[in-house]
């Protein structure tokens, strides 16, 4: 796995493991810091994708690529669906401004 990938998915999966962990007055902001830090990890993602030789041109390619099927592999089942979605975006060439993110 592409190392910078994997550090921004490894602080995202600490982070839901925090998240889900918390059941207390902190849980808005460790899950703001999760929220966060997906998104940095998707930025990570999209220029991965944007640096491969050869772009995925389809969801169903991009999705089939290894990386990203270790990707899910990591990811909590209720991730995949955000991911997925990212996903689609880059592939459409869509980027989120800031404020799409966190609404």
């Amino acid at each position: 796995m592409d190392p910078n990938v994997k550090q921004a998915l490894q602080t995202t999966l600490a982070n839901w493991q925090a998240m889900t962990a918390y059941q207390s007055d902190e849980q808005e902001a460790v899950a703001d810091q999760f929220q966060s830090s997906f998104y940095v990890f998707i930025d990570v993602f999209r220029a991965w994708v944007l640096r491969l030789d050869t772009k995925p041109e389809t969801f169903e390619a991009l999705m089939g690529l290894e990386m990203v099927q270790e990707i899910l592999d990591l990811l909590p089942a209720p991730l995949h669906l955000n991911f997925e979605t990212e996903a689609e975006l880059i592939i459409d060439d869509v980027e989120r401004t800031d404020d799409d993110k966190y609404d």
